[in-house]
């Protein structure tokens, strides 16, 4: 048992009995795929809860870091059994508390003797709770007492689905985890901030799981050749010269007809919702592979959502022998559109070449996107850049631009009070976003341009 932070509570079972359930239960999130197929999850899934009652203030002990792993004894179908295992004997190692969780309705199995085996004979302090799935009322308790041989004690009877006593759970999560002490005097306010979020997306095998364990310094997602390996989109929280960190491993997007089940759509679905959450994606391109329709899909998806972006260009050393990396950005820019102004970097995940300077890039990224710039300034600099070239005017209608304000941050949100919004192109509006690039902090984010007329400015009065 490892001192932490936040206590870690680690959901450990046979496949099939709801691990992934009970974690989104807990939660009250959709963090884990759940699918009546046994071995969805492989890697350690995480996720930080606050069990406060009634969510007041922060109670010393009551948040947790909820950790959910794959089925011990699953034969998994891409020959990945053996590091599905090894992520289950990583979380149990770093566990502070242990829910060993059971099918009341199917009873005790020979893996759930062999799980219970597992953890008599760990020698390890962790106190583990005993919890009995699939009980959707009390009417059905009688159905665990099968679970009294595994030798934990009584089951906490739980339905995960309906979430019949989940309030007994939590008390009992509570308790266990109630004396829990840190291993430094850190304020545990702050253990519940997840620092710069980044999500790492791009196709299949690019390297994302290789670069969060180079980022972590452990063996955190499971990494293969085998194509899909990750499924669930994963958080680590790592720090690094005082900075902290949550990095989000996704599963490799393919094109739509090549989804084969309903797990690689939920996959693909949890990819581009960690898009939508992150400050920063890292976009991870193979360098020894054509840029295809599924980095172009993606790079639409960042663009629609204005979010800053580091082309990391993956397994470099393989190629850098052929071509500079001047020579890559440029094949880059002809086939990646819209989107030139973002940093490009060189790495390789597999060597933890160029690491540093890459989470270097995305904090530098990630501050420029935050920055907030006053509207004396901001005006001046549109000044200029109407004195260069104005808008074409329409139907005998000349555009005009009475003066601009800053919005908002991440992305940097600029209004353009204007006599009519119809009157500006997209044309000039990108080479208006463009300019303004050039003239104010933000010179490798995206910005965004809000266009308003006479009313827009009367409300803002």
């Amino acid at each position: 048992m490892g001192q932490h932070i936040l206590p870690k509570v680690v959901i450990v079972g046979r496949p099939n009995v709801g691990k992934s359930s009970l974690m989104n239960m807990l939660s009250n999130r959709r963090v884990s795929i759940v699918d009546s197929v046994a071995g969805i999850t492989r890697d350690r899934v995480s996720i930080k809860v606050d069990m406060s009652p009634g969510n007041d203030e922060l109670i010393h002990g009551y948040q947790v870091e909820l950790i959910d792993t794959g089925g011990h004894g699953i034969i998994d179908s891409q020959d990945l059994t053996i590091h599905v295992e090894q992520q289950i004997a990583h979380g149990l190692a770093e566990a502070d508390l242990i829910l060993f969780l059971m099918d009341a309705q199917v009873g005790v199995l020979p893996l759930d003797e062999k799980v219970a085996r597992l953890l008599r004979t760990a020698n390890s302090p962790t106190p583990v709770l005993l919890v009995a799935n699939k009980v959707d009322s009390a009417k059905l308790e009688s159905d665990a007492q099968d679970a009294y041989r595994l030798g934990f004690g009584d089951p906490i009877c739980i339905s995960s689905t309906t979430k019949h006593n989940k309030s007994e759970l939590v008390d009992a999560i509570r308790h266990k985890v109630k004396n829990y002490k840190p291993r430094n005097n850190e304020d545990l306010k702050d253990a519940m901030d997840p620092g710069i979020l980044m999500a790492l997306v791009g196709k299949r095998n690019a390297g994302k799981s290789t670069l969060i364990n180079q980022f972590a310094g452990d063996e955190r997602v499971i990494v293969s050749e085998v194509e899909g390996t990750t499924r669930d989109s994963v958080d680590v929280l790592f720090e690094l010269k005082g900075e902290r960190y949550t990095a989000i491993d996704t599963a490799g997007l393919r094109r739509r007809k090549s989804v084969k089940d309903d797990v690689e759509y939920y996959s693909t679905h949890r990819a581009l919702r960690s898009v939508r959450r992150a400050d920063v994606i890292l976009f991870l391109i193979d360098a020894t592979v054509a840029i295809s329709q599924v980095d172009m899909k993606l790079t639409t998806e960042i663009i629609k959502h204005d979010k800053p972006v580091v082309f990391v260009i993956n397994k470099w050393d393989l190629v850098e022998g052929d071509m500079t990396q001047d020579e890559y950005v440029e094949y880059l820019d002809q086939a990646l559109k819209g989107i030139t102004y973002a940093p490009v970097a060189f790495v390789s995940a597999g060597k933890g070449e160029g690491i540093r300077q890459l989470l270097q890039t995305a904090k530098e990224i990630f501050h420029q996107a935050s920055k907030q710039v006053g509207t004396g300034e901001l005006n001046r600099v549109i000044e200029i850049i109407l004195s260069e070239k104005t808008p074409t005017s329409k139907g005998g209608k000349q555009p005009k631009v009475y003066y601009a304000t800053q919005l908002g941050t991440n992305p940097p949100t600029i209004a353009l009070f204007t006599n009519k919004p119809s009157l500006f192109s997209a044309a000039y509006l990108r080479f208006f976003e463009n300019r303004l690039r050039d003239f104010l902090p933000f010179p490798e984010v995206p910005i965004k341009l809000v266009v308003r007329g006479r009313t827009g400015m009367d409300k803002m009065k």
